[in-house]
């Protein structure tokens, strides 16, 4: 029988990468991406976000050879954590 963190769809990616987030007001401010799957997003960030927000994102590879991963969100929780928020996303378009 599998155990709870494999019964997701998709596996999760650890990334711990900095990404650039436009919430729907049109500021810009950044966060790390802790993990990405094919359907959502983790992110960390130092404000609160509202569940539902719609946020534009721009996740930057280490290396030249691969684009920027450029997707449209939706926010599905916002939790306090430590001295920031960690976000938990649903990927509604890949642009």
């Amino acid at each position: 029988m599998k155990d709870y963190s494999e019964k997701r769809d998709f596996h999760r990616m650890q990334v711990n990468s900095k990404i650039e987030i436009t919430n729907s007001k049109g500021e810009v401010f950044t966060g790390t991406c802790r993990d990405l799957s094919a359907t959502g997003m983790q992110l960390f960030v130092d404000r609160p976000v509202a569940v539902g927000e719609e946020l534009k994102t721009v996740l930057h590879p280490t290396g030249d050879a691969i684009p920027p991963l450029e997707t449209v969100c939706e926010v599905l929780r916002c939790e306090l954590e430590g001295d920031g928020f960690l976000i938990g996303t649903t990927i509604n378009e890949v642009t």
